[in-house]
């Protein structure tokens, strides 16, 4: 037993052996010493009133281990390379001895004594204040990241923005039940004026796939972009996207949402759901053929949901005292939207307008179903299914 608890013990027995008579404490005694090991005497010293009232130590106890100990622990603790108490304390006479050989310390005979005793506690504790005032290496990881986030302001795109080309940008990791190896992810941007989509399937999150993946989109778009809206995700807050953005698009706005707030990306998340893992759910794609598979399916797309697909924008949302009331406008394509802007010049608003006209939507859709099955269930395992 610790002290602490002798005295928590004879607290509890305290008042069993003051009811008892002169018989009955005999055995009382007894009991208590063989729990606590201490003399009748001394219990009966300790159980008299007031006996277990602990008094503050009136003279502080004395240094064991001096400065000249400490600072032997500590030069042997920096030539082991800073290692802990339980690993130092067995070296530290050995390594004392060597050292002096050495003439890197003056290793006296009172202080080598002193480190064949010494406890690995006590090590522990000098350990804690050599480690205050040891000089550590710069992380400098964390001081880029700092930066980098420091330049890109935090904001929300309007959901009443009215001019095209304010994106908010997503990845989707398709990925299955493992995240391990390199595995295909889409790059979804979300036009907040029009409803306008872009995806593109990427093989990995290296700069070089994101920016290429950018640059397809880029390639394909039919207005400029404004604003580029992504998470915090590293993928997109390095210094080479950053770089790739300001060379790509001059005059563009780089800005991110807030850490942990989904909402602020409340459009591209929607379009995660609905575009992107209602059609593939949490199949896994790793290969570059099934990577492939999926931009095919993905230009189809293209044409399908910017071209046909109506969709809804808020119109107006005022507050009451308990909930929001949003109210929305007719349901229009992207594409529709886009026309009404002046955000497409004579020739493009003529090439896409063209396109519409020209082009079977209910055959588009037959087309994007028999993409989305070939590549959910391709030949070679419809092959290796067992007969019926």
């Amino acid at each position: 037993m610790t002290i602490t608890e002798r005295y928590q013990y004879l607290g509890r027995m305290g008042p069993r052996y003051q009811r008892a008579d002169r018989f009955a404490r005999g055995p009382l005694l007894d009991e208590m010493a063989l729990m606590t090991g201490l003399h009748r005497k001394s219990l009966v010293r300790l159980l008299a009133p007031g006996g277990l009232i602990r008094e503050r130590r009136r003279r502080e106890r004395g240094c064991v281990y001096d400065s000249a100990v400490d600072d032997v622990v500590r030069v042997v603790w920096e030539t082991l390379d800073g290692v802990c108490a339980e690993r130092l304390t067995p070296a530290l006479v050995s390594t004392a001895r060597l050292l002096a050989a050495h003439g890197e310390l003056v290793l006296a005979p009172a202080v080598e004594a002193q480190l064949g005793r010494i406890s690995i506690s006590t090590v522990q504790r000098r350990l804690g204040r050599f480690g205050q005032d040891t000089p550590r290496l710069p992380r400098r990881g964390p001081a880029r990241a700092t930066r980098l986030t420091r330049e890109i302001p935090t904001r929300r795109i309007p959901w009443d923005e009215p001019e095209p080309g304010h994106f908010e940008v997503d990845l989707v990791h398709h990925s299955g039940p493992s995240t391990a190896g390199e595995y295909v992810h889409t790059l979804q941007m979300i036009d907040v004026a029009t409803g306008w989509s872009e995806r593109v399937a990427v093989l990995g999150r290296s700069y070089r796939h994101m920016e290429a993946g950018f640059r397809h989109i880029l390639t394909r778009l039919p207005f400029p972009v404004r604003e580029v809206h992504p998470d915090n995700g590293p993928e997109f807050l390095n210094d080479h996207l950053v770089r790739f953005w300001q060379e790509a698009a001059h005059g563009l706005t780089l800005s991110r949402s807030r850490p942990y707030q989904k909402n602020d990306n409340r459009f591209v998340e929607q379009k995660n759901a609905s575009l992107v893992r209602a059609y593939f759910g949490n199949v896994r794609f790793d290969t570059t053929a099934q990577c492939a598979a999926l931009n095919a399916l993905y230009d189809q797309m293209w044409g399908y949901y910017n071209f046909y697909q109506p969709v809804l924008r808020l119109q107006e949302k005022t507050w009451t005292a308990l909930r929001a009331h949003r109210k929305w406008d007719t349901a229009q394509p992207p594409l529709a939207r886009l026309l009404r802007t002046d955000a497409l010049s004579a020739e493009t608003h003529a090439t896409l307008e063209a396109r519409y006209h020209s082009t079977n939507p209910r055959a588009l859709r037959r087309t994007i179903q028999a993409q989305l099955a070939a590549l959910l269930h391709p030949p070679a395992e419809a092959a290796q299914e067992p007969a019926a």
